[in-house]
């Protein structure tokens, strides 16, 4: 009857007590959960801004370092076309030389 109700409800609050413990606990392993997840993407993002920078730099480094190779091939272009001339010229200044 009215007994059996006050101890059929302490039961009640017990198991509720209990429950909400419970959640207390989940609750606080879930905070520090979201805590670590949120320094570890604070991290990577950190990282990666940095990759970033670091591959916007090698990329102009590589732009830098092909526009002197085309100036160096072109160097050595015009460099053979002038040991060519100079051949034909020395070749035919010998060749006035043998014919005197």
């Amino acid at each position: 009857t009215g007994e059996s109700k006050i101890v059929e409800l302490e039961e009640e609050l017990r198991v509720v007590g209990n429950n909400l413990k419970s959640l207390e606990v989940s609750e606080e392993k879930a905070s520090k959960k979201e805590e670590t997840f949120s320094e570890q993407l604070r991290s990577i993002t950190a990282k990666h801004k940095e990759a970033e920078a670091r591959a916007e730099f090698a990329e102009r480094s590589v732009q830098k370092l092909q526009k002197e190779v085309d100036r160096l091939e072109d160097d050595l272009l015009s460099t053979k076309e002038k040991n060519k001339k100079l051949e034909e010229e020395m070749e035919a200044a010998f060749q006035d030389i043998q014919n005197m």
